[in-house]
């Protein structure tokens, strides 16, 4: 008998018909003989409709009561569900965030975990009880709901599962684990069967929307083993876990991740003096606005041309910061553009495999795509590049890396 936590999202419970399948597919577990803990998500649709509500009232809703307000969505499923359960015969009982005590700080709308107290799950799954838990959300310890942001479920999941020792974490979505790539961009793109904690977190940075990342943090923390399974579909998943003893053996490349919503800023001819990296990036960092790829090249006049990438969100408000602050430095210009992307090979593999960055260029040049810049990690390489040419390049790159072929036995 094992302790499995599952957690179901909001597409996974977003009927009434699809709760059914779901208690179903539980009941298969307890069958089994395994102790059961589930976590779920609100109905798909059902936050945002909760903060539309809010905003008709306050354009900017109070975090404290947003949080009392967006809570009630999960604790309608963990009900429904637990009815399911009953109607099958089983014992089933539904706990809010702050019946099991998952205590969080008190960032209303972001709140992050500090403890759990499973004492009362322990007993109840000891009596052979299904435990269902609304994910998302804990209370302070002044007894305040909390909610731990969007995704926040997958979160809720994990932490249940290393609080009680479990001795797997099922995630249940709408695909059947994480892939290659994208199969949406590249048909060939397989089902991983395994997967490290440090490749799905470098894959979940970079784009791919398999796994929350504070999910696969919390999971490589507490060395949570993670499974990610489709909802209504049979089949082994993947499973994220520790490197192992055979990593060396792994191909050189996992996956091939990519993001569509990056926005590239230069500011050109800055005087080169200690610095100056500081004076451009700080207003920036003020403003709240994440700065991903850095390159600075200094030219033979002893000025600098300084470029950076930001989310496309936050293009305008970077562009503005940046304008401002090329006025004071006595900058030339400032050029923007919108229409980038980055790609990103991601593999542990990386740090036993030679060659990997010159493969990498080489596939792009055949295919004729320039590289504007690159950035790289033990485990990761990325380029950004037109995005026009995305698909091409990972579609190449998927190719040339042998990710097309059915993995070795």
């Amino acid at each position: 008998m094992s302790l499995i936590v599952q957690k179901f999202g909001g597409t996974s419970v977003g009927s009434v018909d699809r709760i059914e399948q779901v208690a179903a597919k539980v009941a298969k577990f307890r069958d089994a003989g395994h102790d059961i803990v589930v976590v779920v998500s609100a109905m798909s649709g059902e936050t945002n409709r909760l903060i539309g509500l809010a905003k008709e009232i306050q354009e900017q809703p109070t975090p404290r009561e947003l949080d009392v307000l967006v809570s009630t969505g999960e604790q309608v499923t963990i009900a429904l569900l637990c009815m399911a359960l009953h109607k099958r015969g089983y014992a089933a009982k539904s706990y809010t965030g702050a019946q099991v005590s998952i205590v969080t700080d008190d960032s209303f709308n972001k709140a992050r975990i500090k403890e759990i107290d499973g004492a009362n799950i322990r007993a109840d799954l000891d009596r052979g009880v299904i435990v269902v838990v609304a994910g998302f959300q804990g209370v302070d310890e002044s007894g305040n709901i909390t909610t731990l942001g969007r995704g926040g479920s997958d979160t809720t999941g994990v932490a249940l599962a290393a609080a009680l020792k479990a001795d797997e974490c099922q995630i249940y979505t709408d695909v059947d684990g994480v892939y290659t790539t994208d199969p949406r961009v590249v048909e060939t793109a397989r089902r991983l069967d395994k997967i490290t904690f440090e490749e799905m977190l470098e894959m979940a940075s970079l784009g791919s929307k398999v796994l929350q990342i504070r999910s696969v943090e919390f999971a490589g923390k507490y060395n949570v083993p993670l499974r990610v399974l489709h909802s209504f579909q049979d089949g082994p998943g993947t499973l994220i876990t520790l490197e192992d003893n055979s990593a060396m053996e792994n191909p050189a490349i996992s996956g091939i991740a990519f993001n569509r919503d990056e926005a590239k800023l230069t500011i050109v001819g800055v005087p080169d003096t200690p610095g100056v990296a500081y004076q451009i990036l700080g207003p920036i960092g003020d403003a709240n606005v994440e700065v991903d790829v850095i390159v600075q090249n200094v030219a033979q006049d002893n000025t600098t041309d300084f470029t950076f990438t930001v989310h496309r969100n936050d293009l305008a408000k970077a562009e503005a910061i940046l304008r401002d602050t090329a006025k004071k430095l006595g900058a030339r210009e400032v050029k923007t553009d919108a229409k980038i992307c980055k790609v990103s090979l991601v593999g542990v593999g990386m740090r036993s495999h030679a060659g990997i960055a010159s493969q990498m260029f080489k596939t792009l040049a055949e295919v004729a795509i320039n590289i504007q810049m690159i950035t790289t990690s033990e485990i990761k390489i990325s380029v950004v590049i037109d995005e026009k040419y995305m698909e091409l390049a990972v579609r190449a790159l998927h190719t040339a890396f042998g990710l097309d072929q059915p993995a070795a036995k």
